[in-house]
């Protein structure tokens, strides 16, 4: 019985110390990266909003953008994470130049992708969905009444993107085409000629509307190349953004048309004091893009 006791124990104990020894290990063999990117958009924009003018409005846009990838926890081969946050600002001028509008605007979004490594392996294919949302206004100076036409919307997305990975002599270059349509949301719009002050008055009647590919379109183009100097490498490239809406008579188109500069960096998150928690020889690093 003595025996049968320890040898229970005996099992029991090597069994506890397998799982630990295989926790620890899937701990610290998987590394996920985290990809940042800090850009800069400038270039030129075009705004028409039936609610302060009829005229179409062109001039400057410019944005700060963030951007976070990084491969997921449950599935690091397969799926991926995508932060994006973005403030913009444009100033426009109408067709005689005597009347302008600005354009406020901050934009988030999340998106998860799944990934799918082609037989060329310098190509990766992704595609998933994503939600976000705007909050902005556009503001006519010039306008008595009506100087003010407040923009704010939340949508269900579809994305896709192609990464392409190549060198140009010894220097590596990730390359992307990235692609965001609204598919389903709710955005806000007053009706033709109502004043924001009648709204302030309690006046909440047919302010949100259902937001589909009909009255509601926000496609985001973007175009990266990452030049890998280092632990920092340089991104340049283009950014084109449309957003088209139309509810209670009132139409808006924005349009801009970017070009991006900025910084990207890749980093792991390591604790301090747990040295024996850093990457071995044997660890695996699955990068979001890179």
């Amino acid at each position: 019985m003595t025996n049968l006791r320890q040898l229970l124990l005996a099992a029991i104990t090597l069994l506890c110390f397998f799982f630990a020894e295989a926790e620890n290990r899937s701990e610290y063999v998987t590394y996920r990266p985290v990809l940042s990117a800090y850009t800069l958009d400038i270039g030129t924009a075009h705004i028409a909003d039936t609610y302060l003018s009829p005229l179409r409005y062109n001039g400057f846009s410019t944005a700060f953008s963030y951007e976070r990838m990084q491969a997921m926890r449950f599935n690091p081969e397969r799926w991926i994470m995508q932060l994006h946050i973005s403030p913009e600002f444009a100033r426009t001028l109408n067709p005689a130049r005597n009347s302008y509008i600005y354009d406020l605007n901050i934009h988030g979004s999340w998106a998860m992708m799944a990934r799918f490594r082609m037989p060329a392996t310098w190509l990766t294919l992704m595609a998933g969905g994503s939600t976000g949302a705007d909050l902005g206004m556009l503001y006519a100076p010039r306008n008595g009444n009506n100087p003010v036409s407040a923009k704010a919307s939340w949508t269900v997305n579809a994305t896709a993107a192609a990464v392409a990975r190549f060198r140009l002599g010894r220097l590596p270059i990730v390359a992307r085409y990235q692609a965001e349509m609204a598919l389903a949301g709710v955005f806000f719009s007053p009706s033709y000629g109502e004043l924001y002050y009648e709204i302030s008055l309690g006046n909440h009647r047919k302010l949100a509307h259902g937001a589909w590919p009909g009255n509601y379109i926000r496609l985001n183009n973007y175009i990266t190349t990452d030049l890998l100097f280092g632990a920092t490498s340089l991104r340049i490239g283009y950014n084109n953004y449309i957003a088209s809406t139309s509810a209670s008579n009132i139409v808006t188109r924005r349009i801009t048309h970017c070009f991006t500069l900025g910084i990207t960096t890749e980093w792991l998150s390591l604790p301090l004091r747990n040295t024996s928690r850093f990457p071995s020889a044997d660890a695996r690093i699955i990068s979001a893009m890179y």
